[in-house]
């Protein structure tokens, strides 16, 4: 019989707020974490503005002598974890060694450590060579950000990252889900980090020629999912982290439930490196089969969390395939895009929505779509334009589209 997976702890680094309340009071109140860029002088570059978590203390998280030694995301993925494993009323540090070995940890991230490896070829090829960390090889191997999250808690069991692109938080919920489901460990702590802002991260995304460069001079427009004068999409960073266990072991201890995941799918169109297929069947479909597998037609969906990315072709795409999968509903169906608040997150960016999510569900809030000021008219859906929502649903889907055709869906139910 398949068990039950539900949240009982979030925890939240985001570039609109540090810790999951200030990251929610400022996305249910339209609030923007878009600004130019200040980890390094940007005043080179044709794109100027990022998603930047400011007044980030990582020596809070990672000790002084340690941080030349790991990437920018284990702090932000700490901090995230930390607060998540506090918030479901976890203490690692009482539990037994069999208690810990119960306990899995699943990172979704898309770079990784990249901006840490960029970090050691300007060291090396900046003629400070003896300023490289002893650690360059395994801290730049992505699978070590996963037994760093392992190593600060104790936890003993399963220790994965999920890398697919901007799809990687969503599938690694996606697979703890599973993990719990089939009575692999009662309790995982699962989410998303990714910290790409970086002078040669940037520069490639610059060649790609995906990011904005219109608005340097107004950040807080720069991200516009939907709308009809975007121009590419934001850059973002950021961490957000759940405890997700079984139904049963969470009621047993008396733990307070956000939601439950209810159904989870994913697919591959096979078509390009970046481009989606215009047809939108391979998106649809997965929102579809996740639908499916939690048991609900499309009626059921009373709020959806879009991709949204603000370049062209995702907006119109996705929002094809939301009509393909959802009918005529679809025209009923309000949703919004977190990156109009907050940037692209990279990796990170499905575990945004689902925190976003979750949270919108406990306080009949849903979150707007900001810089929606003239809709694409291939943009014809309800995407909360501008201002918060009262909403009361009971199922919600939270979709995300990556690079290489990969498509992910989650469904989200409150209880």
């Amino acid at each position: 019989m398949k068990r039950r997976a539900v949240i009982t702890g979030i925890g939240a680094v985001s570039p609109n707020g540090i810790g999951r309340e200030n990251f929610w009071q400022a996305t249910r109140l339209g609030n923007s974490g878009v600004r130019r860029i200040t980890r390094f002088d940007p005043a080179g570059f044709q794109v100027q503005i990022a998603g930047e978590v400011a007044d980030f203390d990582e020596n809070a998280q990672v000790e002084a002598k340690d941080r030349p030694h790991v990437s920018r995301c284990v702090p932000l993925g700490v901090a995230a974890a930390r607060e998540a494993v506090a918030d479901a009323g976890m203490e690692p540090h009482r539990m037994t060694r069999e208690e810990l070995r119960g306990v899995g940890v699943l990172v979704g991230s898309g770079g990784g450590s990249q901006e840490f490896t960029e970090e050691q070829y300007r060291l090396y090829y900046g003629g400070k060579e003896k300023q490289c960390s002893v650690y360059t090889i395994p801290t730049s191997t992505i699978g070590t950000l996963a037994s760093e999250m392992s190593m600060r808690f104790g936890f003993r069991g399963l220790s994965h990252i999920v890398s697919t692109g901007c799809t990687s938080s969503t599938d690694a919920i996606g697979y703890a889900y599973r993990n719990i489901q089939w009575g692999t460990l009662p309790w995982m702590l699962v989410g998303g980090v990714d910290a790409p802002i970086a002078p040669l991260i940037l520069r490639g995304f610059m060649v790609m020629r995906i990011l904005t460069s219109n608005w340097n001079k107004e950040p807080e427009r720069g991200s516009r999912p939907f709308s009809r004068d975007r121009s590419g999409f934001v850059l973002g960073e950021g961490a957000w982290f759940f405890v997700m266990e079984e139904y049963e072991h969470a009621r047993a201890r008396g733990a307070h439930i956000y939601g439950e995941i209810a159904g989870y799918a994913s697919t591959c169109e096979a078509y390009h490196r970046v481009r989606l297929e215009e047809c939108g069947e391979e998106p649809a479909r997965t929102m579809e089969m996740a639908m499916e597998e939690a048991g609900i037609g499309p009626e059921s969906i009373g709020y959806i969390n879009y991709h949204g990315t603000s370049t062209e072709l995702n907006d119109r795409i996705e929002t094809r395939a939301t009509r393909l999968a959802f009918n005529g509903h679809a025209y009923r169906l309000a949703g919004s895009s977190l990156k109009s608040l907050i940037g692209h997150p990279q990796g990170a960016c499905g575990a945004a929505g689902v925190a976003a999510t979750l949270l919108g569900m406990r306080d009949g809030v849903a979150p707007p779509t900001i810089n929606l000021e003239d809709p694409d008219p291939e943009c014809d859906l309800d995407y909360i334009p501008n201002e918060p929502r009262k909403i009361d649903c009971e199922y919600a889907l939270a979709n995300c589209i990556a690079f290489g055709s990969k498509n992910s869906a989650l469904i989200l139910r409150k209880l």
